[in-house]
């Protein structure tokens, strides 16, 4: 009789073992799932860019490579440039990727798609889409500039932000900034077509 009492008491302790350790599990289990629930959702940078190289116009030794690279809607702007003569030269975003002419006027004119006055990138008074402003040539006739916006895009199909079917050209001289509609910058000594 006492190893029946016995044997029902060993059964008994091992079963209510067996459901402690069953509800542990499930509360384990639920507390994975509580903390994979708390994690936060990885975020993906979604980039687009084009790359493109700018050769010499009007007998110039000019020539440089630039790279638009768009992240999240942001659109940063990186280039360099050699062969330029020492001092500052505008830089502008021009209407079309055509960059046939021995003097680069196949570009057009400034990119404008909003047809504000010519003026300093970021003016309160108004500025171009195309007016980036100048680069300083070093001694040694390299340059470089990097920007950034949210004016731009690339191959969105917003014609007044994207940069795709325009050109990038160098001048000869200095944009004042003022002067309309292209800031008296002189010749272009270099051009690149943003083509994707």
């Amino acid at each position: 009789m006492k190893k029946i009492g016995l044997s029902i008491a060993i059964v008994a302790l091992l079963a209510s073992m067996s459901c402690k350790e069953k509800k542990t599990d499930d509360k384990m289990d639920e507390k994975e799932t509580d903390v994979e629930d708390m994690k936060e959702p990885e975020t993906k940078m979604e980039s687009n860019s084009v790359t493109f190289i700018l050769e010499s116009k009007s007998e110039s030794t000019a020539t440089g490579k630039v790279n638009f690279t768009e992240t999240d809607g942001i659109v940063q702007l990186a280039a360099e440039f050699s062969g330029l003569k020492p001092g500052t030269h505008a830089i502008h975003i021009h209407e079309k990727a055509d960059c046939s002419s021995p003097d680069g006027k196949s570009t057009g004119g400034h990119w404008n798609p909003t047809k504000e006055n010519h003026g300093k990138w970021g003016d309160a008074t108004g500025y171009h889409k195309g007016d980036i402003g100048n680069i300083v040539a070093e001694d040694d006739g390299t340059a470089s500039l990097s920007m950034q916006t949210d004016e731009w895009c690339i191959g969105c199909g917003d014609a007044n932000k994207d940069i795709i079917g325009k050109a990038i050209i160098v001048h000869e001289g200095v944009d004042d900034f003022v002067s309309q509609p292209t800031g008296d910058a002189g010749g272009r000594v270099s051009c690149g077509g943003i083509i994707k």
